[in-house]
C-alpha cells in the first residue's frame, strides 16, 4: 500500500482505537462522555480553527471546490428523497448520506495528509459545511412535517419560518463557523497575537486531534448497531463511496483540479457526522438506523478512506 496512505491514516486508527478500548473497558462512559465532547467542541476545536484561519487571507481562499461539493451533495441529498420519499425519514437519512465528520475525523486527516495548504481547503468547506447542510435539512424536514399534518394555517407556516431562521442563526453561532469567521477577520486587519496568546492556542488545537479521534473510538464502543446492520452498511455505502465520487465527478466538470479537488473528494469520503443522530432524535425519525449508521460508517471508513486516498491520487 502507497506509504503516503499508511502515514496519514494510522494515527488516525490507532487513536480511535485507543478511545475505542477505553469505550469497552469503560474507562470513560455516561456523563464523562459528554463532558469530554463539550471540551473538544467548545474549547479545543475554536482553538485550532481561530489559529488556523487567523493567517489567511481572503483572496486565498477558493470556492469552486466547495462548489462542486455542495452541488453533488445536493444532487445526493435530492435523490435520497425522490428514493425515500419525501418525510422526515427521507429527509434524515438523505442528510447522513450527505453530511461528514469533516471536524474530528476531517481536520486531524487532512492536517496530517495534505499540510497547511490542504487545511486551508478543508476550512473554507467547514466554514460553509453546518450553514448550508444543516439549514437546508432543517427547511426540508420542517415542510416534510407540515406535509405529514397537513398544516396549511398561517400561523404554523409563521412557526415554520421561525424554526428556519433560528437554525441559519445557529448555524453561523456555532463553535465551528464562527471561530473560523473570527480567525478570517482577524487575518485582515493586520494585527500581531502576543506570542504568550498565539502559544496557549497553539497548544490547545494542538490537543484537538488526539482527543477528538479518541472521542470518537469511545462513540463507537458505546453505540449499539443491532438488528439495523443491513441498513446501515447501505447508507454507509453510499456515504463514504458515492458521495466522493459525485464529487469527483461535479469538480472534474468544473474544472476543479490538483489539490482542492482531492481535498474535496476525500471529505466527502469521510464518515457520518455525529450532528445527523441529533437531528433524527429531534425530529424523531429512523433513530436506530442512524446511530447504527454512524458507527458503521466510520468503522468502514477506515478501509473505504484508504481506497479513496489512493484513488485521488491517481486524478490528474
Amino acid at each position: 500500500m502507497n506509504s503516503f496512505v499508511i502515514s496519514s491514516l494510522l494515527p488516525v486508527v490507532l487513536l480511535i482505537a485507543a478511545g475505542y478500548l477505553a469505550g469497552r473497558r469503560r474507562w470513560i462512559g455516561g456523563p464523562a462522555v459528554k463532558d469530554l465532547s463539550n471540551l473538544i467542541f467548545l474549547l479545543l476545536a475554536p482553538a485550532l480553527l481561530f489559529r488556523a484561519m487567523s493567517g489567511v487571507h481572503v483572496e486565498e481562499l477558493r470556492f469552486k471546490p466547495v462548489a462542486a461539493y455542495f452541488i453533488a451533495s445536493g444532487l445526493l441529498f435530492a435523490a435520497t428523497l425522490a428514493l425515500r420519499g419525501f418525510n422526515r425519514t427521507g429527509a434524515v437519512l438523505a442528510l447522513a448520506n450527505t453530511y461528514s465528520n469533516t471536524v474530528m475525523i476531517g481536520i486531524v486527516l487532512v492536517g496530517l495528509a495534505y499540510g497547511e495548504a490542504g487545511m486551508v481547503v478543508l476550512l473554507t468547506l467547514i466554514s460553509l459545511h453546518s450553514l448550508v447542510l444543516m439549514t437546508s435539512a432543517t427547511v426540508v424536514l420542517e415542510l416534510a412535517v407540515a406535509r405529514e399534518h397537513a398544516v396549511v394555517s398561517g400561523a404554523e407556516k409563521r412557526s415554520m419560518l421561525r424554526t428556519v431562521l433560528r437554525a441559519l442563526r445557529n448555524a453561523i453561532i456555532h463553535p465551528v463557523p464562527l471561530p473560523i469567521i473570527a480567525g478570517l477577520l482577524f487575518a485582515q486587519s493586520g494585527w500581531v497575537m502576543p506570542q504568550p496568546v498565539d502559544r496557549t492556542i497553539e497548544l490547545l488545537g494542538q490537543a484537538f486531534g488526539p482527543v477528538a479521534l479518541v472521542m470518537v473510538g469511545i462513540t463507537l464502543a458505546l453505540t449499539p448497531v443491532g438488528r439495523h446492520w443491513r441498513g446501515a452498511l447501505v447508507q454507509a455505502s453510499v456515504k463514504n463511496l458515492l458521495h466522493p465520487l459525485l464529487v469527483a465527478i461535479i469538480g472534474w466538470a468544473l474544472g476543479v483540479r490538483g489539490l482542492p479537488l482531492t481535498v474535496m473528494v476525500v471529505a466527502a469520503a469521510l464518515p457520518i457526522g455525529a450532528n445527523v443522530f441529533l437531528f433524527s432524535q429531534r425530529y424523531r425519525s429512523a433513530e436506530d438506523l442512524v446511530t447504527a449508521s454512524v458507527a458503521v460508517s466510520t468503522l468502514l471508513a477506515l478501509a473505504t478512506l484508504t481506497l479513496v486516498m489512493l484513488w485521488v491520487q491517481w486524478l490528474p
